[in-house]
């Protein structure tokens, strides 16, 4: 798990394909959306290219094909494989019926989704229960805050208390982090966060649903897909993580053929009444791999920037994080790690804001506990700030989208995601952090 730079004195400059990546997501779809439907792909893969002059230059054409090699085989292939099958599991189990559809059931709903992401982390239930609800609520003409909301609660917030399909957290219980941890120290600042904005999403949906359509009646509460649930007890616990530069071992390897055994076996036995009523789609998941690839080759230059620390081109923002007596500042490290978080993979990014505090679990759970859940809720929560800053994120954008919402672009999610969660990031700056 030990990252190796691919090479010495990294620069700005080398993270320009990376923010050029990120600029085509946001602008493509809004000014040429079609071209950007036909040819995501082929963008992707011109600035992942693009990405490897600087390393041609300084160490050779050999070593920076090889490093592109090593992003995708060694940390692409693994995490997108753990993505197929948890859409392909997802969407073989229907839950139909219920009292989902009104804003008390929506809300129930959220909650349920909320507690099971908070034991078996985000991804799996986010596959899972995004399609009972937009189902419900195919009546409504306004979906939107449906999605945004689910994607913050139960796709990046709800998965604050384990390390369970929870990378960054999972990265900190290999570092030492007792596996407990999470839920003793975390509990009560996720939901300090949660409980306002579950009661805001109420509210919002309460005004909203006033001017629909009245919901069709309620019918009984109808579980399917019994077998797809065991094929998810195969994938959730913890999944692949891999950090850039260290190579795919055979166990990694054999993992990753497990989940796309398991996403065949899931699509092959899968009714074609359950997909029909799930609308379901590779479409979606064909994007999410498309983007990612791109964003897994053109960010190692920029975590490579954070890898270097105090000796590399960040060193004057990195250095906020000590105070003069060299201790770490956890207010500074909630929002340096959350807003990294937010546009890099965070399983990294916590482990490399984790080294920076010392790396010293026993102290960091003890005298510097502030810092560890500072940088723990920050990697976990600010990923809710855009589309790519975790893969459900743009998973459930896409399922949505398949449904006929007409989701927000790049900055526009942002927009909204930000009014919803930057008061409560300051609240908890404020109340376990100063």
């Amino acid at each position: 798990m030990q990252p190796t730079p691919i090479h010495g004195g990294p620069a700005l400059a080398e993270g320009l394909p990376f923010l050029l990546m990120l600029l085509s997501i946001a602008l493509f779809p809004m000014f040429a959306p079609r071209f950007w439907h036909r040819h995501m792909g082929k963008v992707a893969l011109f600035w992942s290219l693009a990405s490897l002059v600087p390393l041609s230059i300084t160490e050779g054409t050999v070593v920076a094909l090889l490093g592109a090699w090593q992003a995708i085989l060694g940390e692409y292939f693994p995490f997108v494989a753990l993505l197929v099958a948890m859409y392909s599991v997802g969407g073989g189990i229907l839950l139909e019926g219920g009292p989902w559809g009104t804003p008390r059931g929506n809300t129930v709903l959220m909650t349920i989704a909320i507690i099971c992401g908070a034991i078996i982390g985000p991804v799996a239930v986010s596959m899972v229960l995004i399609h009972p609800l937009l189902r419900a609520n195919a009546h409504r003409r306004d979906k939107v805050h449906l999605v945004v909301f689910f994607i913050v609660l139960v796709c990046n917030v709800s998965g604050v208390t384990t390390p369970l399909g929870n990378p960054p957290l999972y990265i900190g219980l290999l570092q030492g982090v007792p596996f407990d941890w999470p839920l003793r120290m975390l509990l009560l600042p996720g939901l300090v966060l949660t409980i306002p904005l579950l009661a805001l999403f109420w509210w919002f949906d309460r005004r909203s649903a006033a001017k629909d359509p009245v919901p069709a009646a309620r019918r009984r509460l109808h579980f399917r897909g019994i077998g797809n649930v065991a094929l998810l007890a195969l994938v959730f616990p913890v999944g692949p993580v891999q950090m850039p530069g260290a190579m795919v071992g055979g166990g990694q390897f054999s993992g990753a053929m497990l989940f796309l055994a398991v996403a065949a076996v899931a699509g092959r036995k899968t009714p074609l009444a359950i997909h029909q009523a799930n609308m379901f789609t590779w479409e979606p998941m064909v994007e999410v791999a498309k983007l990612f690839a791109g964003i897994f080759v053109t960010i190692v230059p920029v975590l490579h920037m954070l890898e270097a620390g105090t000796a590399g081109p960040l060193a004057p923002l990195l250095r906020l994080t000590a105070n003069a007596a060299g201790q770490p500042v956890p207010a500074v490290y909630f929002w340096f790690a959350g807003i990294l978080s937010a546009f890099l993979d965070n399983a990294p990014t916590y482990l490399l804001f984790f080294r920076l505090a010392g790396g010293d679990p026993a102290r960091l759970t003890g005298e510097w506990a502030p810092t560890l859940m500072a940088m723990s809720a920050g990697a976990v929560c600010f990923g809710a700030l855009t589309y790519i800053g975790n893969a459900p994120n743009m998973m459930v954008r896409g399922v949505a989208a398949h449904r006929g919402v007409r989701m927000p672009g790049f900055f526009g999610y942002m927009a909204m995601a930000c009014g919803l969660l930057l008061p409560g990031f300051v609240l908890l700056t404020v109340l376990f952090f100063l």
